[in-house]
């Protein structure tokens, strides 16, 4: 269990999802959690939700935090940051999770010299699932860092990586899970219509997603390997694999995928 006070400024989806995600592991207790939002009830519901200190005042949470996280939209970054690069701790570690704020970018707003990383997690950080990317600054000593990733991954599993990276993880893993939701949703939706009843077609398809994505994990085997598997010769899903191919679902991905990654790169360059 970590003794440093941890601080959020924004508790959004992805800052709430963290917040649940930490307190939840049980490596913070919740009276070392210090949470800002603009929002009275979003405040209110995370005080009864996750017994959290809660103000609308960001600078508290900066005064107070050993580790604050930047938690808000990237288009609020410079006013929030103004409020607050006067009242942060000089020893304090911030952690930016907003796509397309770079290092540099973020160490100019401040205006003096910073212990900064840059994270991109996703919303599974709610049920202890996220994927999460993180690249520190200069001023980041090991043991600094060390931390920061061991609260990452109280919440799901994550990796250090190249800053330049960081367009890309936008669009496999920061906002990934969206695909995927709509995938759950699709397959769903064709178990309906096939006549299963809608919350047993959910289960189905959703626990089938997670059951696959473990199966990549932890046996190491090439996805294609795996999928090889499944697909007995003249069998069902063989037939799906081929019309999922002439439906030119792979390349639909990758396209999708890669407008997610130019749109970060676009944001980036603001």
């Amino acid at each position: 269990m970590l003794g440093e006070t941890i601080g959020f400024i924004g508790c959004g989806n992805m800052g709430s999802a963290m917040i649940g995600g930490i307190v939840g592991s049980g490596l913070i207790p919740a009276d070392k959690v210090i949470a800002s939002a603009r929002s009275k009830d979003t405040l209110d519901n995370m005080k009864e939700t996750y017994k959290i200190d809660v103000t609308k005042d960001n600078t508290k949470v900066a005064e107070k935090a050993d580790i604050l996280f930047l938690a808000v939209k990237p288009n609020m970054y410079e006013d929030v940051i103004s409020q607050i690069r006067d009242c942060v701790k000089k020893e304090a570690l911030i952690v930016s999770i907003a796509a397309g704020q770079t290092i540099a970018g973020i160490e100019s707003l401040f205006a003096h010299p910073i212990k900064l990383v840059r994270a991109m997690p996703n919303t599974p950080a709610m049920v202890l699932e996220s994927m999460s990317a993180l690249t520190p600054n200069a001023n980041v000593s090991p043991e600094e860092l060390k931390k920061v990733i061991t609260i990452f991954n109280s919440f799901g599993k994550c990796e250090v990586v190249s800053e330049k990276l960081m367009d890309a993880v936008t669009g496999v893993s920061g906002s990934s899970p969206a695909y995927v939701y709509m995938f759950i949703e699709a397959m769903a939706d064709a178990a309906v219509f096939d006549g299963m009843p809608r919350a047993q077609a959910y289960k189905f398809a959703a626990q089938s997603v997670l059951g696959a994505a473990k199966m990549v994990l932890e046996t190491g085997k090439h996805p294609g390997e795996l999928k090889d598997a499944v697909c007995s010769p003249g069998g069902t899903t063989i037939e799906a694999v081929a019309k999922l191919e002439e439906l030119n679902l792979r390349g639909t991905v990758i396209a999708a995928q890669h407008t997610c990654t130019e749109k970060s790169k676009a944001m980036s360059k603001k």
